[in-house]
């Protein structure tokens, strides 16, 4: 059926029993958005401003009773940019999940009727002006810091906290001044308000990865590549840059995998959402904010492809692995006990301290080449590995580590946390004596077969240098062999992967 005037006369939903909306999930693109689970106080401001950043809006029809809009784009690709958007960040109207999809109408037809006037001059004053922050915000665009940055946050990771207050269009990162730094566009100013008021001074995981929120400068953001550092939401047709494969398709829904949103709550956090919490095929919807932002699944490992690791799991099984794991998994959390298998020698269990470092473990580690194999990481059925009772002994195939004075991560809010990077040729050392000299560790790190490219002792702190080796699989072997490795004098050499190169 194609809309009539009739139709549009029923806006405000005096007849609204005669008007059959889209109900069925149609395929075809059209110019015509379809708008269902609208707030019962829906403006036409609010509706009109889902569409704006799109394009212009040609016609708007709102059916107030029966809590649906319909919006005319002036194109059909400004239509598929909008539809494609919002089935990555479902659109949420005071703490209302709101449905975009193509309308089966191929263009609205409306009449005079007084609720259609409204519409008209609504329609009219945003569009003349094109602008959609309203005079309360300095700005649609915030400048957000993190500071104690404990754990890795992502560019997904933000977008899913702050499309909780309206629509996300543009969303950049960057570090400055040595801090987590992002500049985030909303469609709107009240959005850009509401988030500020609600999310400033918050923390994204439980006592760290705290928010401060400001009003930027900037008016618009210029994105120029959709990858892990900058997107535009709106324009899904633009190239990954260096940073990452290009993205195969230009329909939205292909370009941003639902998946970077993950059903599972980040287990590192003691605070989880609340049981209420609805996960939709294309995002999330939460309902008021905890003390803490609480569980976000770690996007990283989502976007791997790994399963998110529930609360109170911290077990991971390894296959092709290195006896010496535990001095490789260290790196990224404290390994509390690992276990070899009795029938499968080149299988271990690994059980990290907690949940939130075995997922880190697992989405750095997992796939890296040792000794020419890639290793596997999967989650464990077991929530923990056990010690062999006494009077059965396992020959050896079951360590505790849980007392071990070496563990990195003991402390809370430990400044090892920010020093996570993934496996590189470049190591960092640290906790070296006075009396060992650069021949002294370049020999060392020979004496493993590896080649040494590169070292450089820092200049304020010779306790600490950069060591560079002939590959990634080079550098994983001498850090299994020569962490914790005794220089004398009671120091103990302490060595992670560097994000620098010398």
């Amino acid at each position: 059926m194609s809309s009539t005037g009739q139709e549009s006369s029923n806006a405000n939903g005096n007849d609204s029993k005669k008007f059959k909306g889209d109900i069925r999930g149609p395929s075809l693109p059209s110019r015509v958005i379809h708008i269902r689970k609208l707030p019962n106080d829906i403006t036409e401001t609010e509706v009109i401003s889902l569409g704006l950043p799109f394009g212009d809006i040609t016609n708007l029809l709102l059916l107030k009773a029966k809590n649906q809009a319909f919006l005319e784009m002036n194109s059909e690709e400004a239509a598929q940019n909008m539809v494609g958007y919002y089935s990555t960040m479902m659109p949420v109207i005071r703490h209302q999940p709101v449905y975009v999809q193509f309308s089966n109408h191929k263009e609205l037809k409306t009449d005079n009727s007084p609720n259609q006037e409204r519409a008209q001059a609504a329609l009219r004053a945003l569009s003349s002006s094109h602008v959609d922050t309203p005079v309360a915000a300095p700005s649609t665009v915030l400048r957000v810091v993190v500071e104690n940055l404990l754990y890795p946050v992502t560019l997904d990771a933000l977008c899913q906290i702050f499309s909780k207050f309206g629509t996300v269009l543009r969303i950049i990162i960057f570090t400055k001044n040595n801090q987590f730094q992002a500049l985030l566009q909303y469609s709107d100013g009240s959005s850009a308000q509401a988030s500020k008021l609600s999310l400033d001074g918050q923390n994204i995981y439980n006592g760290c990865c705290t928010l401060r929120i400001s009003f930027s400068k900037l008016t618009s953001l210029n994105v120029k590549y959709n990858n892990e550092k900058s997107r535009d939401f709106t324009r899904p047709e633009l190239p990954s840059g260096e940073s990452q494969p290009a993205m195969e398709h230009p329909a939205m829904a292909a370009a941003f995998t639902p998946g970077i949103i993950s059903a599972a709550p980040y287990a590192g956090a003691t605070h989880a959402f609340p049981p209420a919490f609805t996960i939709q095929p294309a995002g999330l919807t939460v309902p008021a904010l905890p003390g803490a932002l609480a569980s976000l699944a770690l996007p990283t490992a989502a976007r791997l492809g790994f399963p998110v690791i529930p609360a109170g799991h911290s077990v991971l099984l390894i296959s092709n692995l290195n006896p010496e794991v535990r001095k490789y998994f260290c790196v990224y959390g404290d390994v509390m006990r690992v276990k070899i298998l009795f029938n499968k020698k080149e299988n271990a269990l690994v059980q990290m301290s907690d949940s939130t470092q075995a997922q880190i473990a697992m989405s750095h580690l997992n796939g890296q080449r040792l000794h020419g194999k890639p290793l596997r990481i999967t989650l464990s059925k077991h929530t923990s590995v056990q010690l062999p009772r006494e009077g059965h002994e396992d020959q050896g195939l079951t360590k505790d580590f849980s007392s071990s004075p070496l563990h990195r991560f003991k402390k809370p809010g430990s400044k090892n946390y920010s020093n996570i990077f993934p496996p590189s040729a470049t190591l960092h050392l640290s906790n070296i004596p006075p009396s060992v000299v650069e021949d002294d560790l370049k020999r060392l790190f020979s004496s493993s077969g590896a080649a040494v490219k590169a070292f450089k002792f820092f200049q304020k702190d010779h306790k600490m240098a950069l060591i560079q080796m002939g590959s990634v699989e080079e550098a994983i072997d001498c850090l299994i062999q020569f962490h914790n490795h005794d220089l004398g004098e009671n120091h103990h050499l302490r060595v992670s992967f560097s994000k620098s190169s010398i």
